[in-house]
């Protein structure tokens, strides 16, 4: 493996696994907490909230998402590129629930605190919480191929 791959793989592995803690901690706590903060001033706090997040999700996102398609580019050698192409796919799902499903539910959020609104984010945040764990069984898979 090159030295460029092996940087490509870690910062994957590290991004991911950095998403991996974020998101059980968002779907266990955060999100289910939003219905205990009220409704007066729930349009601030979910400003603040998605100020914050922005903040700490960004950077490992991107850095997932610019690694992960280095490395369908340019798989590891003597590593199936098929787990590769698997990893993306997930990292698609990531971003299209990201911005069709979570983003549309925090702006009606952002008007104030709507009970379905909530229910529904709760819902639909399990695709991306799966998903970035399937994204960390698969690539502790490979880290055990490459170890």
């Amino acid at each position: 493996m090159t030295d460029a791959g092996r940087l490509a793989l870690l910062l994957n592995i590290a991004a991911t696994g950095m998403m991996i803690g974020v998101i059980w901690f968002v779907q266990i706590v955060h999100y289910p907490l939003f219905g205990h903060v009220g409704h007066d001033g729930f349009a601030a706090y979910e400003a603040e909230h998605s100020r914050r997040t922005t903040i700490v999700v960004v950077p490992p996102m991107l850095v997932e998402l610019a690694t992960g398609i280095w490395l369908v580019v340019r798989p590891p050698a003597g590593m199936p590129g098929w787990v590769f192409t698997a990893g993306f796919a997930l990292i698609v799902i990531v971003w299209l629930s990201t911005f069709l499903l979570q983003v549309p539910r925090h702006t009606l959020l952002g008007r104030g605190f709507d009970e379905g609104a909530h229910r529904a984010l709760v819902a639909t945040n399990w695709i991306r919480t799966i998903a970035w764990t399937a994204r960390g069984i698969l690539l502790l898979w490979v880290l055990g191929r490459v170890l």
